[in-house]
């Protein structure tokens, strides 16, 4: 497996998996329209970047390719995290979610439930899942072996939510260019 290294980060190749645009959508109509939304492992073309800012949010990115690493970077001002971030550090990233007390949703493999931290984490928080009919496609390949939710707190109606992907075929996140470009 190819590792890139940036500080003290490890960064896979297999962490590096863009959320295609359909599967950005639906989180959408549970986010306050005056929220301030902060990608933490996004760039300028990541499609939680470009959808958020189409529908009207106000939108903070932030990538460890650009120095902005998430577990010592916090914008000024946010008001919820909305990203995918690298599967390998999962429970590294919940931790330091909850530490900030603010709303999140993050994309995460379903198999993250498996894991003994999600009952650690979330013993006295809820954790709420945002799920959907059908597997996100983060490549052409279109052989996804795992299905993701949105993991989420303080964010939705309910502790579980289920909703329709409308997959696009052939529809990658435009993050991927950016990425080629950081590995070269």
């Amino acid at each position: 497996m190819k590792i890139y290294h940036y500080n003290n980060w490890h960064i896979r190749a297999n962490d590096e998996r863009y959320t295609p645009r359909y599967a950005v959508l639906p989180i959408i109509k549970y986010l306050p329209q005056k929220a301030i939304i902060w990608c933490p492992f996004d760039t300028e073309n990541s499609e939680f970047v470009l959808a958020l800012k189409e529908y009207g949010f106000n939108v903070i990115h932030s990538h460890i390719a650009y120095g902005k690493d998430f577990y010592t970077y916090e914008p000024e001002c946010w008001d919820i995290i909305v990203s995918n971030p690298p599967f390998s550090n999962k429970r590294q990233v919940f931790e330091r979610c909850l530490s900030f007390d603010k709303p999140f949703a993050l994309i995460m493999s379903n198999l993250a439930l498996n894991d003994s931290f999600p009952c650690r984490l979330f013993k006295d928080k809820e954790l709420q899942l945002l799920m959907f009919d059908k597997r996100i496609q983060y490549n052409l390949l279109e052989r996804i072996p795992f299905a993701s939710s949105y993991f989420c707190h303080k964010l939705l109606p309910k502790q579980i939510v289920f909703e329709n992907l409308d997959i696009v075929k052939g529809q990658m996140s435009r993050m991927y260019k950016d990425m080629e470009d950081f590995v070269k």
